[in-house]
């Protein structure tokens, strides 16, 4: 399997990190930390020498609460990191849900657009479909990030969000982008109950559909801090735990604050990957 992008085709056969850089002054891990350019511009090189196979970069927050930014802003957080990121050898992701901004980074050489709504605002369709290779996250999130923690979802939610997916990637397809330019992410706290998203973690196989490959984002998320009780920058472990054990489960792309340890974990993951399919070999 691989992702199409629009400057790279991404050999998904070994699972890949995605480096999150958050240019924001209020993300819920590390707000603030990049918000200047340099800070961001530097943060983007030390991750591709950690290990990261892609780069996410972000200039509007998520977290639950968050107020929307303006379009402007967002543009002047993230364009000046972008010129810079599209030349250190690896693909970029765009973490963004409005068309705009989309359009201006494709133009500066991005080669991802990574949208939370799963590109339902509009005119987002329009600008990935007059693309002609870039490569899309559609993520699932019930609600919206103001108030999608008040009122999470109800029910199963594996079969909600294969549903979900399934139906954004076909209005893809009837609009011309190819199935391998679309990559499926649950959305992990968006919306959703501490047992839901551990739900869709141990039933993750059944998002696999076999046209889609799956991009598990888990790193410092509050429903890790609900099960060890530490805060946020204390999460490393357990984010690298669940990375580790979403791509047993069959997720492809792994998006992560902490490159280092889960880049160093997947090597172990992948030895004991390939002694597995040596004993399978030579048993058979």
């Amino acid at each position: 399997m691989h992702w199409q992008t629009a400057r790279y085709r991404i050999d998904l056969a070994r699972p890949r990190v995605m480096g999150i850089v958050n240019i924001t002054p209020d993300s819920f891990s590390d707000g603030g930390r990049y918000r200047q350019t340099r800070q961001a511009i530097d943060h983007c090189e030390h991750l591709v020498a950690q290990g990261a196979d892609i780069l996410d970069l972000g200039g509007e927050s998520s977290r639950p609460g968050t107020p929307p930014v303006a379009l402007d802003e967002e543009l002047a957080r993230l364009l000046p990191v972008l010129r810079e990121a599209v030349a250190m050898g690896v693909p970029v992701s765009v973490d963004t849900y409005k068309p705009e901004v989309m359009r201006q980074a494709l133009d500066l050489g991005a080669d991802i657009v990574n949208d939370i709504w799963a590109l339902q605002q509009p005119g987002a369709v329009d600008v990935v479909a007059a693309h002609p290779s870039c490569g899309v996250c559609l993520m699932h999130m019930h609600g919206e990030p103001q108030t999608m923690q008040r009122t999470p979802m109800e029910g199963d939610a594996v079969p909600q969000v294969r549903d979900f997916l399934a139906a954004r990637s076909q209005e893809l397809a009837a609009r011309g982008v190819a199935p391998h330019r679309i990559v499926w992410d649950a959305g992990i706290g968006f919306g959703k109950t501490v047992a839901q998203n551990f739900a869709l973690l141990a039933r993750q196989r059944e998002l696999l559909d076999g046209d889609h490959a799956l991009l598990a984002g888990w790193s410092r998320k509050s429903s890790l801090g609900q099960v060890t009780g530490l805060p946020v920058n204390d999460r490393v472990a357990a984010s690298v735990a669940a990375a580790v054990l979403a791509v047993e489960r069959g997720a492809r792309i792994v998006r992560v604050h902490d490159v280092h340890d889960t880049v160093a974990a997947l090597k172990v993951w992948a030895a004991t990957h390939h002694n597995d399919e040596v004993e399978g070999s030579m048993t058979a």
